[in-house]
């Protein structure tokens, strides 16, 4: 993966389950991507989101 489009968030610095987390982390990924970095934070939270990301 090209990791010039990931922001410097972390998965593992948001609270997310330890069976997600080491998931993402089975899969190589460490780090957001800008949508993620906006969106997770809400939706963690219970807010509703709709967003567009570059695919």
């Amino acid at each position: 993966m090209n990791n010039t489009h990931l922001t410097e968030t972390r998965f593992s610095n948001l609270e997310l389950s330890d069976l997600i987390l080491q998931g993402l982390t089975d899969a190589g990924f460490h780090h957001c991507t800008p949508i993620q970095h906006k969106a997770l934070p809400l939706l963690l939270r219970g807010k509703d989101v709709a967003g567009q990301a570059q695919t």
